[in-house]
């Protein structure tokens, strides 16, 4: 099986990086599957997203991503992000009490509604 190298880089941390089969983005024009052998590509990442990676070890990471790039080479992809966390690391009540608080009658509202759904969709617990 093909395999990809894939590094996961905030700009606090590096979070992942190894070998991967598939990574899973959504940028500013639309969600992206990437599969080994994918043509070049640069883009811009969702303000608040999720990524998926899936490691050659059988194990998927999911993290929640605000901002950034993403950088796909034929032989890797490169997740640039303004900030991101994995799943397990997102605290659910925290997300939701954000969430609730969150008003979206303004841009800067609007973005923290959208960074709290992405945390509770990458923590598995949206609703």
């Amino acid at each position: 099986m093909a395999d990809m190298h894939v590094e996961l880089v905030a700009v606090e941390r590096r979070l992942w990086s190894g070998e991967a089969t598939f990574v899973r983005a959504r940028t500013t024009v639309g969600e992206i599957g990437v599969l080994p052998g994918h043509e070049p590509t640069l883009a811009q990442m969702e303000d608040a997203g999720v990524v998926r990676v899936d490691g050659t070890d059988g194990r998927r990471l999911t993290a929640a991503v605000h901002g950034g790039f993403l950088s796909i080479t034929p032989e890797s992809v490169t997740v640039l992000a303004e900030f991101a966390e994995f799943a397990e690391e997102i605290d659910v009540s925290r997300a939701r009490s954000a969430l609730d608080r969150a008003d979206d009658s303004d841009a800067e509202g609007a973005a923290a509604v959208r960074r709290a759904q992405a945390r509770l969709r990458a923590a598995g617990a949206a609703e």
